[in-house]
């Protein structure tokens, strides 16, 4: 057992160099937040001990008491026994500078729209102040909705998910960001309870992994609800629905965004007569696309 070590690690550096070679040993995957498993180390480490988390090299070599070393042992034992993702342990992920609640009723927040958030979907949208009414459709944790109400001050936001357990989640972020007012919740299977409701702009991160890939899932994504992750033979599943109603939600110059995943050629196979405007990340321009109320499908 991993604790039982516990006697010759004395320092934070000792448990940093101890949790980076047992992460690698047991070939861990990282993909919620860390990159590699020495940030994933450092975070663990300095989270379960209240540490600035960006502070390390001032307590590298800061003694430990038994009880935290205890403490921080248990984590990376059920890191690496469980293959938990490091967010569900401390029940915290960050998008930018926001964090967020979260535990295994939602995923773990990681969309580039967040990026795309920061600089308030210019230049397509010019003036941020004339988004009135926004939707964040299936919001999981309620993490790009909140980041919505940053972004658009003077918009009212729905927050939509399937998923009664997920808007919880979201509930207790909302109430975190103190934007009860702005953003309200609501069950919904995409579009179904929206009515005759229309939105200035609706983002959507859907599920989109397609079957093959599902079938392909690292362990430490097997603890994320599935619903929340696939999305039929392709991974368009959702994506289709949202295309075919998406127009009848939108206002005049209303504006469609979604998240796709690694799904660009296959949407564009599936879609060859619309004009997607494919959005510049971090990672390139594979990832999210963007359409105006007039370019999309009437029913």
């Amino acid at each position: 057992m991993i604790t039982q070590v516990q006697s010759q690690l004395h320092t934070i550096r000792d448990l940093l160099r101890f949790a980076v070679s047992q992460f690698n040993k047991a070939g861990l995957y990282f993909g919620h937040g860390s990159a590699n498993a020495y940030d994933e180390a450092a975070y663990l480490i300095l989270k379960s001990l209240y540490l600035p988390l960006d502070q390390l090299e001032s307590f590298l070599d800061a003694r430990i008491t038994t009880d935290e070393s205890n403490h921080v042992l248990k984590i990376i034992e059920r890191r690496i026994k469980d293959r938990i993702p490091a967010a569900y342990l401390t029940h915290e992920a960050w998008l930018g500078e926001y964090s967020f609640y979260v535990d295994e009723r939602v995923i773990i927040p990681r969309s580039f729209i967040a990026e795309l958030l920061q600089t308030q979907l210019s230049p397509w949208i010019i003036d941020p102040d004339v988004i009135t009414t926004a939707l964040d459709l299936c919001t999981g944790s309620g993490c790009l909705a909140i980041l919505m109400a940053h972004s658009f001050p003077n918009a009212t936001i729905d927050a939509a998910d399937i998923s009664a357990q997920a808007l919880a989640v979201a509930h207790k972020n909302i109430q975190n960001y103190g934007l009860e007012v702005r953003v309200g919740l609501m069950e919904s299977n995409l579009f179904s309870a929206l009515q005759k409701k229309r939105y200035d702009l609706i983002i959507s991160n859907p599920p989109y992994v397609n079957a093959e890939s599902m079938a392909q899932l690292p362990q430490e994504y097997r603890h994320e609800p599935e619903n929340a992750l696939a999305s039929g033979a392709d991974g368009l599943d959702a994506t289709r629905q949202i295309l075919q109603q998406a127009a009848k939600h939108l206002t005049g110059d209303g504006i469609l965004v979604v998240e796709i995943g690694h799904n660009r050629a296959a949407l564009e196979l599936a879609y060859p007569g619309l004009p997607f405007t494919w959005l510049e990340t971090s990672a390139g321009d594979e990832f999210v696309f963007l359409l105006q109320r007039d370019q999309l499908p009437r029913e």
